[in-house]
């Protein structure tokens, strides 16, 4: 979760001269960073980080006075035999490039990062709601990437990704050694091309080719319960700059159609801008109750309350369940910990991924960003559930087969073949109601029927081979099947029918 990041820079060419003062300025915006954080949330998102007022100027002078007492000779030194005595021409950005990336990943925090021009840009349509690629939100973990929940809708959750997914490789590229500003910036691309993932899922490894697609600006979704008109059901897939209007407009239309108890979705919610988090916090709150709190470093904590003058003037109050998993993130749990805690609405379905973090970003010299943890956030009553999620009020589960793995389409499956991914597609097949006898890691005459009976029902060449189309339309048969089983929204239906 991060604050809107400044929308007003200026174009520096970066040269030597400016290369110690390029390093100084990251050293400054750490502090100015916090100091912003903890300001009351803006009340107009055009408003940017470069008002500054008498607090940050003391920020800026303290900032100074921890530059001048750094020791930069070292990287002059570097810097100055490198330009000059190393093998080969190096160009001067690439070097002041690779010491600001280096800096940033030196506080081995995976939500701090240098960000170049390309990679500023890129996050900014992140922000707008708009980009090209698979559409998921990731961290890097270690050797690999970590998917915390792909978006709604997007490529990667019609391929069959699922929260805490680890990307291992990006066509045939293994991203153990990359930041994953590099990593990311390989796993996007134009709309229509093709990326291939090595995916780990637990004990299990899979390759899975997704199509890039544009990822749908709408961050908020709604319909009417097809057998109850008279519960509505809102579907929130991140928290960008249209998503408060989105939210009010959705309510607005499910009560004219009659709505009169709502389910709200954040399954699968990766999170986003903070503001939108409290905007739409302030939707369920009454004014003056509990928020949040975010805490910068030695300082104490600082509580939002619901305000409708700055964060909006709609409020709901009609009975709500609000539906959570383990890819409701950051922003996500800012939201169920308030509509928890301070409007008592009942949280359904597991347990969230557990951010507590807050970032920032800001520009520094030259074409960059830098994007950093400024703060931690703690829910209403001061629990900080970094590493540990918001707890459901009404655990549910979802069924076992949402975790089978990915059928990769390239590959074929057929009589007499043996390994895990037999004893998956067997798994898939038993789901869909297909006998396929013992299900082991074998692929036997029991195997080979069940398939050509699953061939035959849905109009396919019936050879008993698993490959291509019917690897592609064994997928679409068990998402289907998911969403017409998902029990944590049958869970909440049966709430607000009960209660």
């Amino acid at each position: 979760m991060q604050h809107e990041p400044n929308e007003t820079k200026e174009t520096k060419k970066v040269s030597l001269t400016l290369y110690i003062a390029s390093l100084v300025i990251v050293l400054l915006v750490a502090v100015l960073g916090t100091v912003w954080m903890l300001n009351v949330v803006q009340s107009s998102s055009d408003e940017t980080v470069s008002d500054t007022n008498s607090e940050e100027v003391d920020s800026v002078l303290d900032s100074e006075e921890i530059a001048s007492s750094a020791d930069f000779r070292p990287l002059e030194e570097v810097y100055s035999i490198l330009m000059t005595q190393y093998l080969e021409e190096v160009d001067s950005d690439t070097l002041i490039q690779g010491a600001l990336t280096g800096m940033a990943d030196a506080v081995d925090d995976p939500y701090t990062t240098y960000l170049d021009e390309v990679e500023s840009s890129s996050m900014n349509e992140d922000i707008e709601g708009s980009f090209e690629g698979i559409g998921a939100e990731v961290m890097k973990e270690g050797e690999y990437v970590r998917i915390i929940s792909p978006i709604a809708g997007s490529p990667a959750e019609q391929a069959g990704l699922l929260p805490n997914d680890l990307i291992a490789e990006v066509d045939g590229e293994s991203v153990a050694e990359m930041s994953i500003n590099e990593a990311v910036a390989l796993i996007r691309g134009p709309q229509g091309s093709e990326v291939k993932l090595l995916i780990v899922r637990g004990d299990n490894e899979f390759n899975v080719t997704i199509t890039r697609d544009s990822i749908p600006v709408e961050s908020v979704v709604y319909e009417l319960d097809a057998e109850n008109p008279t519960i509505g059901y809102v579907h929130i897939t991140n928290f960008n700059r249209p998503t408060y209007q989105e939210l009010v407009d959705a309510i607005e239309a499910l009560e004219q159609e009659g709505a009169e108890e709502f389910i709200f979705d954040v399954r699968g919610n990766p999170g986003g801008l903070l503001d939108s988090a409290l905007q739409l916090s302030n939707v369920f709150v009454e004014d003056g109750e509990p928020l949040m709190q975010s805490q910068g470093r030695d300082e104490e904590p600082y509580i939002y309350t619901a305000n409708s003058d700055q964060l909006g003037e709609f409020k709901f109050d009609k009975d709500s369940v609000l539906l959570i998993d383990g890819g409701s993130a950051s922003a996500s749990e800012i939201l169920a910990g308030a509509m928890s805690q301070s409007a008592d609405i009942p949280l359904i379905g597991q347990s969230t991924f557990g951010k507590g973090t807050i970032q920032n970003v800001l520009d520094i010299t030259g074409d960059g960003e830098i994007k950093f943890t400024a703060g931690k956030w703690l829910t209403a009553d001061g629990t900080w559930i970094n590493e540990e999620g918001i707890q459901p009020d009404i655990e549910v589960e979802m069924p076992e087969y949402i975790n089978l793995l990915y059928i990769d389409q390239e590959e074929t499956y057929a009589t007499g073949d043996v390994s895990e991914e037999i004893q998956n597609l067997e798994k898939i097949l038993d789901a869909l109601d297909f006998n396929v006898g013992e299900i082991d890691f074998t692929y036997d005459e029991e195997t080979e029927a069940a398939v050509k009976s699953f061939q035959a029902e849905n109009e396919l060449e019936e050879d008993g081979v698993v490959t291509g189309t019917t690897s592609r339309t064994l997928i679409d048969r068990l998402r289907e099947l998911i969403e017409e089983n998902d029990t944590q929204y049958d869970a909440a239906v049966n709430y607000l029918l009960e209660n």
